[in-house]
């Protein structure tokens, strides 16, 4: 009994050392990437990220566009002053493939899960300086709905990850904002 606590503590400090997103990408072909995209489903570990239109990482990816240096303009759409506004984003690349950094609100992580290039995209995007790390993922895809397929193994890829996501669907904001 006396080593309960001792062994509860020790699952904590490992439980919080391993909350980052695990790549599923061995590669990244930027090129494939491009073009328009639409947010059909996002998640994240804290609900507050997403809740409103005016939640700060509720934004939809409107383009991908890869850069000569091998980084990616993002642009996206965002409910800002009631309404809605087209932003720019630089992901600038790493020494791994699938994933960037970004200066999107804090430094952040930005990290491709998983692509076939034609039909999805799923991407997170993590705040590694907050405590507790912070984390967003949207499912991506060519058209304006996703078929079952797709949401079932954007469901499967966040069961894979370290924090406790809940399922958000983008389609209630007014269409407008999305693209």
């Amino acid at each position: 009994m006396k080593c309960l606590p001792l062994v509860l503590a020790l699952a904590l400090v490992c439980g919080l050392q391993a909350a980052t997103v695990p790549l599923t990408m061995d590669g990244l072909d930027l090129q494939k990437v491009a073009g328009s995209w639409h947010s059909v489903a996002m998640a994240a570990s804290d609900i507050s990220l997403l809740d409103s239109e005016t939640a700060p990482l509720r934004v939809y990816v409107q383009e991908l566009r890869p850069t000569p240096g091998d980084n990616l303009e993002i642009i996206l759409r965002k409910w800002w002053h009631g309404r809605c506004v087209q932003k720019k984003v630089w992901a600038e690349k790493t020494e791994l493939p699938a994933e960037f950094k970004i200066s999107y609100l804090d430094e952040n992580e930005l990290i491709v899960l998983d692509t076939d290039y034609e039909n999805y995209l799923f991407l997170c995007l993590e705040n590694t300086d907050a405590p507790g790390q912070n984390l967003v993922c949207q499912c991506l895809t060519r058209t304006l709905k996703a078929n079952d397929e797709v949401m079932e193994k954007f469901d499967r890829a966040l069961q894979t990850l370290p924090v406790h996501v809940r399922l958000f669907d983008p389609t209630r904001v007014a269409e407008q904002c999305r693209v």
